[in-house]
């Protein structure tokens, strides 16, 4: 059988992370936080002292040229290494979310971490989330969903998430930083936060994670099956 790579794209607080390490534990495949790379990037490039608005891209690019990214895949998550150092937790910072997305608008960047996800999934396959896995990383794959949920509820779920991780941050603050993250998502020129026909959308709003897992598994095992007939 081949490879089979799954794309969940969507928005930030769509979760897709969740969803996607429910769904990798239940076809028995890697689940690859893409998300988490650039995440990595934004944290090297937040600890080289370099300010937001980003004033030199090449400077990112070569950063992260520099940068030993590792991830440690499993059908349960993923651990994230940078230069050797495990940083799962750090790069879930709010301020590295803003670093995350400004260093993923820069191009360069953009083609060093595709090349490497590709590099990842190409042996075992695996559940990929982000931005742009069905329309950039894995065009081809015919397994492709497209998550999201409303604004408001989005920016409620990141406020809880952060909350339980003991960061305080008010909701009106959260709410601004991720309209400003889709902002920049859906309007950057290299590989756009988009969905078009070849994506499943999927509203998660008033549905557990677990039953969009099982609503995606149903999906694949239709396509799989409509394929070999």
């Amino acid at each position: 059988m081949s490879r089979t790579i799954v794309a969940i794209d969507g928005p930030s607080g769509a979760g897709k992370s969740t969803v996607a390490r429910l769904l990798a534990r239940s076809l028995g495949l890697p689940y690859v936080d893409t998300g988490a790379m650039y995440r990595a990037v934004g944290l090297a490039a937040c600890r080289r002292g370099i300010p937001l608005p980003i004033p030199d891209p090449a400077a990112v690019e070569a950063l992260a040229g520099e940068c030993r990214l590792d991830l440690v895949t499993s059908p349960d998550g993923t651990r994230v290494r940078l230069n050797g150092e495990d940083v799962t937790d750090s790069i879930r910072k709010p301020e590295i979310s803003l670093y995350a997305s400004a260093v993923s608008a820069i191009p360069g960047v953009r083609r060093r971490l595709v090349a490497r996800q590709r590099e990842i999934a190409q042996g075992e396959g695996g559940v990929l989330e982000g931005r742009d896995i069905g329309t950039r990383v894995f065009p081809a794959t015919p397994f492709k969903f497209f998550l999201t949920a409303s604004e408001p509820e989005r920016a409620r779920r990141r406020w809880k998430e952060l909350a339980g991780r003991g960061i305080d941050e008010p909701f009106e603050k959260v709410l601004a930083e991720l309209h400003g993250r889709d902002e920049a998502d859906s309007h950057r020129a290299d590989s756009p936060l988009t969905c078009d026909d070849s994506y499943r959308r999927i509203e998660s709003e008033g549905k557990t994670p677990e039953e969009i897992a099982e609503a995606m598994r149903q999906a694949i095992d239709l396509t799989r099956r409509t394929s070999a007939g």
